[in-house]
């Protein structure tokens, strides 16, 4: 019995009925993984999907893997025992339509012909694949999704690595940079690349950052007949990029990096050392918040998921470049005015990679506040002499709950922050916290040890919470 009568017969679909539903009724989308292998790997109810779409939308390499199943199917009748008589092929299992898929901002207008519409997708079209795309652009949709085993699956058992020991970085459409906060001393990654990002350009940024002992494992084709599996050292690929003999690496491949030893100056814990930061020529002058009060900044936010914040006068970018870092689900926008810091700022953004959700802005605050996003979290590190205005503006603007944090060396601005912490008080309208950070640091005097006191920083914070009165 052919496969899609029993298909027919379990689900209880006519798949030789074409009729178009009405205008009225509900699309019906199935995103379907085809898994990792040169035919598709599909189940019973992702066959039935497909074949009974409207319209199968996927890449050139995607719709040659579902040839046997777009195929036109012979039926085949049984005339006696062992007797077989082979009659006209049937359409029943060609969708009308294929389409290779367009670019995104295209493809919605395509789904939207039709109303049985299959895309096609990777093994788990939901991890970094086209099904979250899908969700968010379809959600009056009937969705559904036919995962598979995907490419990172393979890859992890073709080398028996536990894929719970991995970390997975997307840089397919993202920069490169963002490798930089993935890369931990003795961690192992699997990446999924583009043209822009790879095995030589992998290597690249493990010698910059100080990984210059992890291997890099290219696997090409996973699931084909053709599947290779090839090993590198960084210096490897960098002299092979050098006397222009890299081998060319199929477009279908993951790569792992065996990070090793972390030898550079990427972080491997909160806390990052004053001196990693670039100051440019304004040296131990270049406006970034010490460490030790750096990490009492952050210990106040507490950057979190979804959280939007603001970080105004952030000078070379010390606590908006360790935010952004520590915390990749939030968004930072940095706001400095004085060029010389705000070229530090770009500097160090692309050094640690945060490339993604630190974004900076050249003004003076307020008016270089206009038109960025609503945040839940302001820091102040620097205000020019605004700080007053400022304040009352921000305040008045800050959302229930939002909080404002602010640091203080010289004694007019503590005064002025002690104006606005008494206001709040008597408002009864803040959860207000201030506290002092004085670190004393050592040096050589006359050939022995000394302390150095350096100048205390006042740390202010105010949580909004109105209904507390």
């Amino acid at each position: 019995m052919n496969i899609v009568k029993k298909l027919m017969g379990m689900f209880g679909v006519k798949l030789d009925s074409r009729a178009k539903s009405s205008s009225k009724s509900v699309r019906e989308i199935a995103v379907i993984g085809l898994g990792v292998a040169e035919n598709a790997m599909l189940s019973d109810q992702a066959l039935l999907a497909l074949q009974s779409a409207d319209l199968v939308i996927g890449s050139e390499r995607q719709l040659k893997t579902l040839e046997k199943h777009l195929a036109i199917q012979p039926q085949i009748e049984t005339l006696g025992e062992g007797d077989q008589q082979q009659v006209e092929p049937q359409l029943i299992s060609l969708p009308p339509r294929t389409e290779i898929i367009p670019k995104l901002k295209e493809l919605k207008a395509l789904i939207e012909t039709e109303k049985k519409v299959v895309v096609l997708g990777s093994g788990d079209p939901l991890y970094y694949g086209i099904g979250t795309w899908i969700s968010k652009h379809f959600n009056d949709a009937t969705v559904r999704f036919f995962p598979a085993v995907s490419s990172i699956t393979q890859a992890c058992h073709s080398l028996s690595i536990a894929q719970q020991d991995v970390h997975v970085v997307s840089l397919h459409g993202r920069p490169l940079a963002k490798l930089k906060v993935a890369l931990k001393a003795q961690q192992t990654l699997l990446l999924l690349t583009d043209k822009d990002s790879l095995p030589h350009h992998l290597a690249a940024v493990c010698k910059e950052t100080g990984f210059t002992e992890a291997e890099i494992i290219v696997c090409e084709r996973l699931g084909y007949t053709e599947q290779k599996i090839s090993r590198f050292t960084v210096q490897a690929l960098l002299e092979a990029e050098a006397e222009e003999s890299l081998q060319e690496f199929d477009a279908l491949h993951v790569s792992f990096v065996i990070c090793g030893a972390n030898k550079g100056y990427l972080p491997e814990f909160p806390g990052i050392k004053d001196a990693d930061f670039e100051t440019g020529e304004l040296g131990s002058k270049g406006m970034i918040s010490k460490r030790e009060v750096r990490l009492a900044i952050l210990s106040l936010l507490q950057p979190s998921k979804r959280d939007v914040i603001w970080d105004i006068g952030a000078g070379c970018g010390g606590v908006s470049v360790e935010m952004a870092y520590w915390q990749p689900k939030a968004k930072i926008y940095a706001i400095e005015h004085n060029q010389e810091r705000f070229d530090c700022l770009l500097a160090n953004k692309q050094k640690f990679g945060v490339v993604n959700n630190l974004k900076s802005t050249f003004g003076r605050a307020p008016e270089a506040l206009t038109g960025l996003p609503t945040p839940n979290k302001i820091f102040i590190g620097g205000s020019d002499g605004e700080l007053t205005e400022l304040l009352e503006t921000l305040w008045t603007k800050l959302p229930e709950d939002g909080q404002i944090v602010v640091s203080a060396v010289m004694e007019k601005t503590k005064s002025q922050l002690l104006s606005f912490y008494t206001k709040r008080s008597v408002a009864e309208d803040s959860q207000s916290e201030t506290l002092q950070v004085a670190v004393n640091k050592s040096r050589t005097l006359g050939g022995q040890l000394a302390y150095n006191p350096a100048l205390s920083v006042s740390l202010f914070s105010f949580i909004k919470n109105t209904t507390q009165k």
